[in-house]
């Protein structure tokens, strides 16, 4: 189901006049950040950036072993900041698990942003299929490493599949191992 106008998170402007440009943007700062970034990471930067973290949410309980078991097992990674804008408005967030711990900031806190963005955020499949178009030009001039057309493919096949959620690549996971929760930038101070 597509939504035209996606809910917000509390106090957060939904699109700036230059989203565009903004997106831009955090594509180009996440490919310098994560060269090994392959067309399937990229789809799920946008399917997050779009969509918030409901799909990663089936309870309560499971959400909480789930990061449980992540901070048990996560060791070293790369040097990344506590909070990524992923979405041009920054009305969602990548926090970084190991640099949230690191500063000594709680993961339960944490969890309940994440729970409470997951119930109630609604992004919208429009934002993402803008999103995808956004790549592709990207993509088109060079900024990003894929070639246009492979981008647009996987876009297109997954909006075919409903735009479902995605995994990262096996080489995404082995040069970066990805830790981290999507969640509402305005919940920020909750998680803080």
């Amino acid at each position: 189901m597509t939504e035209s106008q996606p809910s917000a998170c509390p106090n957060v402007p939904q699109q700036p006049a230059s989203m565009r440009d903004a997106l831009s943007h955090i594509l180009a700062a996440h490919h310098r950040r994560y060269p090994h970034l392959q067309v399937q990471d990229l789809y799920k930067l946008l399917h997050q950036a779009s969509l918030g973290s409901e799909h990663a949410i089936s309870d309560d309980a499971g959400a909480r072993a789930w990061l449980e078991r992540e901070l048990a097992t996560m060791g070293p990674g790369p040097d990344e900041p506590v909070i990524d804008a992923i979405s041009p408005s920054g009305d969602i967030v990548r926090v970084h698990l190991r640099p949230y711990v690191a500063a000594g900031h709680h993961p339960q806190r944490l969890l309940e942003a994440f729970l409470r963005t997951g119930r109630e955020y609604r992004g919208s499949t429009d934002r993402l299929r803008d999103y995808g178009q956004v790549a592709e030009q990207m993509a088109a001039a060079a900024l990003l490493p894929f070639e246009p057309a492979q981008v647009g493919a996987f876009m297109q096949q997954m909006a075919q599949q409903g735009f479902p959620a995605a995994h990262h690549s096996p080489v995404y996971q082995r040069w970066y191992q990805p830790a981290y929760r999507v969640v509402c930038g305005a919940l920020l101070d909750v998680c803080l």
